[in-house]
């Protein structure tokens, strides 16, 4: 695999590329292309969302900036320190970082917010890249299944070696550690799958293990 820096021009996958030169015409003002990452340059914890969402991230530029799934990761982050403030709504909001970086597995907004599996593929170089960049000691929290499966193939290692399920802890390579959450998406906030209490658990211990 061919590791890449973060290219906000990219069309390797022809179905999204299309996908957002449409959505480009009917909201012209939306930022529409491939979401950067963001964050602390050297952080000790890298947080994997799915892709960027259509009024959301893919509107404003910035991971989860406008996603109703960032109202809880952002709220969150504040929380525990990894943000200065609680609330994260537009590229010049005066958000900050400390210690933390936010990315996708897909950068591009996919139809649906589904991306298929070559998509996944194609752009797992990117988080390679992101990988490769972290510390020894770092930690990452993959936020649902295709985050998951996606560090996983990043670091060449087996997904079967290492079963998603929320809260799970897996031990990498560098002495860093893949932990789990589910997405903290509308649905399952809305149906309870993932609750705040759940959420806040899972930073806990993160700032546990950042502290020890």
């Amino acid at each position: 695999m061919n590791i890449l820096p973060f290219d906000q021009n990219c069309r390797r996958c022809k179905r999204l590329a299309s996908f957002l030169d449409s959505v480009h015409e009917e909201y012209p003002d939306y930022h529409a292309r491939p979401v950067a990452p963001v964050g602390d340059d050297n952080p000790q914890l890298l947080i994997v969302g799915l892709a960027p969402g259509m009024h959301g991230a893919n509107a404003t530029g910035r991971p989860f900036t406008g996603d109703y799934a960032g109202i809880l990761l952002y709220k969150t982050l504040h929380e525990f320190g990894f943000s200065n403030q609680a609330t994260s709504s537009h590229v010049g909001d005066g958000l900050v970082l400390r210690g933390c970086r936010i990315t996708n597995a897909v950068k591009c907004l996919p139809p649906q917010n589904k991306p298929l599996g070559d998509e996944i593929k194609s752009c797992n170089s990117y988080l390679e890249s992101e990988l490769q960049q972290l510390g020894e000691g770092a930690l990452i929290l993959a936020l649902g299944t295709v985050a998951h499966n996606a560090v996983l193939r990043a670091k060449g290692l087996r997904a079967a070696a290492y079963p998603f399920g929320h809260g799970r802890e897996h031990e990498l390579s560098r002495e860093q550690c893949l932990i789990d959450s589910y997405h903290c998406s509308r649905y399952n906030t809305q149906t309870r799958r993932l609750t705040e209490v759940m959420f806040r658990d899972i930073f806990a211990r993160i700032r546990q293990r950042l502290s020890a």
